[in-house]
């Protein structure tokens, strides 16, 4: 182009000839600067995450920070209406990422429908009663209305029958009368004092924390109880095989962009300031819980250790859950978790 330019400007007197090759040169220049931008567009990572879900904290700190900028790439956030909506999202091709369970997604590997796991959050709830309750412990619980989150298979629940037969060798599910519910409205009934006894997620038990409801054990306390003694992510991102491997790169910047954030999160209360809103607590102390509860559940190692951990921990929630939660897997596929290399690209934990 820069030629063509220049044999035009052959025919203009000496005078005039300068001043526009002066100009020609600049505006060549200029575009020699701009096509190889044009040419190589930022990528978008598309995320689907629950419309109200706690990781939407970790979306605003990677937007407002600009860390998707600092690790080049376009952050697109998809908010769904629950988890069946996001895997659909997945399978579908609609997104690249979503936020789910390893559980899940092994069980999903035993079908053949190859799917990763990047480890973010270790954060679970656990029983609470009313504050003048007379239950003191697990021992307490026979004849008991309890209610649960998540179903016949929430991993909480599950792991408080292996407890209670572990420790006391009684069948709960025997013992207690389950009531499965939307973690809000267990809350809720807890408020109008029409449970004695519910098994939430973290951050609907921090609420009940927050306002005088008596903890009777934690779910990590569960699982220290059944020999589970590191702390081991329950939930992180997920992303198809195919896709990570067309954009190993892009996967890792954003793994570390996520990273990134849950350290501000960790380290900053006046970022706690700005994602107030995004926590919906009602008051100062509901607020410090969901702080408090947020902080104690960041996965911040995750190593052979901890997978040796979650491999017992498969394995005994398979026993209690078998198939309607495994899907006939048995056991735990140990190449399923990814991290974020130090340098380019995500590395696989679990094979050698």
């Amino acid at each position: 182009m820069l030629a063509m330019i220049l044999n035009g400007l052959l025919a203009l007197s000496p005078r005039v000839k300068f001043k526009a090759m002066i100009v020609a040169l600049s505006s060549a220049a200029a575009l020699s600067w701009v096509t190889p931008v044009l040419a190589s567009p930022v990528p978008t990572v598309r995320v689907a995450v629950l419309q109200f879900g706690t990781v939407n904290w970790e979306m605003d700190v990677i937007r407002r920070h600009e860390l998707d900028k600092k690790y080049h790439f376009s952050l697109d956030v998809t908010p769904v209406g629950g988890k069946n909506a996001s895997a659909i999202s997945l399978q579908s091709g609609a997104v690249d990422i979503i936020y789910s369970d390893w559980v899940w997604v092994n069980r999903q590997r035993f079908n053949d429908r190859m799917f990763g796991f990047s480890p973010v959050s270790a954060a679970a709830g656990g029983l609470y009663a009313q504050s003048n309750s007379s239950v003191g412990s697990i021992k307490d619980l026979e004849g008991q209305r309890l209610g649960i989150a998540g179903g016949s298979v929430d991993k909480s629940w599950l792991l408080l029958q292996a407890y209670t037969k572990q420790t006391l060798d009684q069948d709960l599910a025997q013992s207690v009368e389950p009531v499965f519910a939307a973690p809000p409205l267990l809350n809720q009934l807890m408020y109008d004092n029409k449970l004695p006894l519910i098994l939430n997620f973290w951050h609907y038990s921090a609420r009940l924390k927050a306002k005088g409801f008596r903890q009777i054990i934690s779910v990590q306390e569960m699982m220290n109880g059944l020999g589970v003694n590191r702390q081991v992510p329950l939930v992180g991102w997920v992303f198809t095989e195919a896709w990570r491997q067309e954009n190993n790169a892009l996967l890792s910047n954003f793994l570390k962009a996520s990273r990134d954030a849950r350290e501000i999160l960790l380290n900053s209360d006046r970022e706690w300031q700005q994602i107030r809103p995004l926590t919906r607590a009602e008051d100062d102390q509901i607020f410090a819980a969901l702080k408090e509860g947020y902080r104690a559940g960041v996965q911040q190692q995750f190593g052979m250790d901890e997978l040796d951990a979650l491999e017992k921990l498969y394995a005994i929630m398979a026993r209690e859950g078998g198939d309607e939660l495994t899907g006939g897997a048995n056991t735990l596929d140990r190449s399923l978790f990814w991290l974020p290399d130090a340098e380019e690209g995500v590395i696989q934990i679990g094979v050698n």
